[in-house]
């Protein structure tokens, strides 16, 4: 991740024809989070909005994935590819795990029913077992 966060500002700072410095202070710039207090409550604020970050830093990673392979360098545009992969699937793996960890107290909770539930784990396969009497 931080090899590729590397490459992406190599590549960032060709396009804008800066040198590496500028082009991390500008991108640091744009994604810094600081904290704010407010109404008496914490919060936290930056340039970009939160549903705009994510986006942001996914076009990025696309720019440098497809200048690294109009170049023909295949090892960057394999990093920059991985992380591209892996930011995709971190919500997907994150909403999962999570359900997972919670799925076996969610048949305790009282009041609910976790079969019915539209939180229930859809990969999780459940079944009755009895025994059968010997008839002999």
């Amino acid at each position: 991740m931080t090899y590729t966060g590397f490459l992406v500002v190599g590549v960032f700072a060709d396009y804008l024809g800066t040198g590496r410095f500028a082009a991390g202070l500008l991108l640091g710039a744009l994604f810094a989070r600081f904290p704010w207090i407010s109404n008496g409550r914490l919060r936290v604020v930056g340039l970009l909005p939160k549903p705009a970050r994510r986006p942001l830093i996914m076009s990025l990673l696309a720019l440098s994935l497809l200048s690294f392979l109009a170049r023909g360098e295949h090892v960057p545009a394999l990093f920059t590819a991985v992380t591209t992969a892996f930011l995709l699937a971190v919500p997907w793996l994150r909403k999962t795990a999570f359900n997972r960890l919670l799925a076996p107290f969610s048949r305790f909770a009282p009041g609910r029913n976790a079969r019915n539930s539209a939180n229930a784990d859809d990969t999780v396969i459940e079944g009755e077992f009895r025994e059968k009497k010997d008839q002999g």
